[in-house]
């Protein structure tokens, strides 16, 4: 199948277009950065999927996963903005098979940074609005909600070892996800699932349900 991904360069993006590939599918990538992914059925785009004028025209898209997203820094234009008008040119379409946007335990629990919980809250809701429109097309629509993953961009608490034990107080499981873990739920959300749909699907290891957020001053 046909695959659109954006925020493909590193951590969970990187992951999942790395899965998708492992499984003989043809992946095109958006990002800002460079590519991080040299492989024969890749395409990367290096561009700010906030530019619209510059988003390319790439028909027949089966998949769209909307990964790309930002931290304190103009959260509501590239974390919901940006994502609805991907969403908008290349996921309503009748050749879509599935969209899967990547949301955040935060926008649940309110537990982080105030824009960035307000970007990933209208995640969710606009997740809901886009399964009712493509389920004509039969097609699903999800959120997949992560909680702490072990990317480059968390390693601020990651290495400090107060913060770290504090954090894992906070859930349940006392660990985070791998990368490669959030792919195979994306993989399973879009490929394997027909049916689930509008729904906002919460990978925490529990830390939801304490609802206590700790990071870094």
């Amino acid at each position: 199948m046909k695959i659109l991904i954006t925020g493909t360069s590193q951590g969970i993006g990187k992951a999942i277009a790395e899965k998708f590939l492992q499984e003989n599918h043809k992946v095109i990538g958006i990002d800002r950065q460079e590519a991080g992914i040299k492989h024969r059925s890749y395409t990367h785009y290096r561009l700010d999927i906030r530019e619209y004028d510059r988003l390319p025209d790439i028909p027949g898209i089966q998949i769209l996963i909307n990964n790309a997203g930002t931290q304190n820094e103009a959260d509501i234009d590239i974390n919901l903005k940006a994502l609805i008008h991907m969403t908008e040119k290349y996921g309503i379409q009748a050749q879509i098979r599935s969209i899967l946007n990547i949301g955040s335990a935060s926008g649940h629990t309110g537990s982080e940074f105030p824009e960035y919980c307000a970007s990933k809250g209208g995640v969710l809701a606009y997740t809901k609005n886009v399964a009712m429109r493509v389920a004509g097309f039969g097609a699903t629509c999800n959120s997949l909600d992560p909680g702490g993953v072990l990317t480059t961009l968390n390693e601020c608490v990651m290495n400090d070892k107060s913060l770290w034990a504090q954090i894992m107080e906070e859930t349940p499981l006392k660990k985070w996800a791998e990368p490669e873990e959030i792919a195979e739920w994306a993989y399973f959300l879009t490929v394997t699932n027909t049916f689930c749909t509008g729904q906002n699907i919460i990978v925490d290891g529990g830390e939801s349900i304490n609802r206590r957020f700790i990071w870094k001053d």
